[in-house]
């Protein structure tokens, strides 16, 4: 068990300091590696605005989609949108950094629109991180696990893109099953036993799961733009967008049908509807621009949908209660098997030479490497997340946003104190 002073939340020191330090130290780096790149340094015709059109929409996905999604726990949307974009905020910039390292030329890192968009897909594997330890973390924590996942991801990606050449277009290796693995291995090793048997917040109401179904939407209908963002113009970039079309649309139907059949008494999950409809977008990612016809990417689809369902009616139970993994999101259905799914897919795809540039060797050992780099890397980040000054909340106060937000009442003013609310009733508690 952490001791009394893990749960010390006061972030009026600790939290500043970090977060101006690490913007300082960006700031400097920034000006001593990154430049503009103009027309004359551009290694495509892409690099240019061409791709905005891209960015804005994957931009759109992970500040709001990613953001309302987990905007479900009933006491918890301050913190779903405000910590998201707190991410999203620093991500972007650490990403352009470390994704640049590898790509320098004469000691510089040349910034475009295109950097800006894997920027934005090494920010998206945080935020899926972020989404299975939601609601048990402190502001500080997220700060230092944007850091850590960001450098292992970007030597993840550089290993299955550049020396495996490997494809994944639509990351499902390298963006979803990373940043659910290495999530499933923090929420292990920040594990609380006082939470096993869940919690009073751990839960929605009515308009607190319609909220997360506007992340739901928005990710829905950009989705395709996230698989094809940096494809090859032309018939490749096509592909990718409406294998991506297809697949979402078939895992949406399954999801339904499944969501019905497996419910006891034969009505919708939510749950399932907010996340499992989009698993059909995550599982055609590594194989969106290759040649597998609109049925193939429908068949992905929907395995897709059929074992997120699965996986969150019957899976996620079992990961709580045999491994002690509480995953408060259920990123690993969502991101997790799908990610998985779409691995296969990829390496089947290079089995029947559907591109005969590919080789099935090497995508097996792009899955492999993305799975195991995640859960070394997530067990490593958790275990500094665990030290006893981060300020992560109690057991009794996780799910709430009143431990770092100011929270106002009908009045409009804030309540000082740990603020909880009684379920048997209406009225709001406050203990000074």
């Amino acid at each position: 068990m952490p001791s009394s002073n893990s749960f010390s939340t006061n972030m009026r020191i600790r939290f500043p300091v970090l977060a101006i330090l690490l913007q300082v130290i960006i700031i400097i780096l920034f000006g001593i590696f990154v430049r503009y790149e103009t027309k004359s340094n551009w290694s495509n015709p892409s690099d240019g605005m061409e791709l905005y059109p891209m960015f804005q929409d994957v931009h759109v996905m992970i500040f709001i989609g990613f953001g309302f999604l987990m905007t479900f726990l009933k006491k918890y949307g301050f913190s779903s949108v405000g910590i998201n974009l707190l991410i999203a905020a620093l991500g972007i910039q650490w990403g352009i950094l470390l994704q640049g390292f590898w790509h320098m030329k004469s000691n510089t890192i040349y910034n475009s629109i295109e950097s800006m968009i894997n920027a934005d897909f090494s920010t998206a594997a945080v935020l899926i991180t972020f989404g299975a330890v939601l609601g048990k973390t402190s502001p500080v924590q997220m700060l230092i696990l944007t850091i850590f996942e960001i450098a292992i991801f970007v030597c993840n990606e550089h290993l299955v893109v550049n020396v495996l050449k490997a494809t994944d277009i639509g990351a499902s290796m390298t963006i979803h099953a990373f940043g659910a693995y290495f999530g499933l291995a923090v929420a292990r090793i920040l594990y609380r036993p006082g939470l096993k048997n869940g919690h009073l917040n751990e839960g929605s109401v009515y308009h607190s799961d319609l909220f997360a179904m506007i992340g739901t939407l928005f990710l829905w209908l950009f989705w395709p733009s996230f698989n094809s963002a940096i494809a090859k113009p032309g018939e490749d970039q096509q592909r990718a967008i409406m294998n991506t079309y297809f697949s979402l649309a078939a895992c949406t139907l399954t999801t339904f049908a499944f969501s019905i059949l497996l419910e006891h008494r034969g009505k919708l999950d939510m749950v399932h509807i907010q996340n499992a409809t989009l698993a059909g977008g995550v599982a055609v990612g590594s194989c969106a621009d290759l040649n597998i016809l609109p049925f193939g990417a429908m068949l992905i689809g929907s395995i897709a949908g059929i074992i997120s369902v699965i996986g969150y009616k019957y899976l996620s139970p079992l990961l709580a209660s045999n491994l002690k993994i509480q995953d408060t999101c259920g990123v690993h259905n969502l991101h997790g098997l799908p990610g998985l799914l779409g691995g296969i897919a990829s390496i089947i795809a290079a089995a029947v030479q559907v591109n005969s540039t590919i080789s099935a060797g090497m995508q097996a050992a792009a899955l492999g490497c993305s799975v195991a780099i995640a859960l070394v890397g997530g067990a490593f980040t958790g275990l500094i997340l665990n030290l006893p000054f981060l300020g992560q909340p109690p057991d009794q106060n996780c799910y709430d946003d009143s431990v770092y937000w100011e929270i106002p009442t009908e009045g409009g003013a804030p309540l000082e104190g740990n603020m909880h609310y009684e379920e048997d009733s209406n009225k709001l508690n406050v203990e000074v």
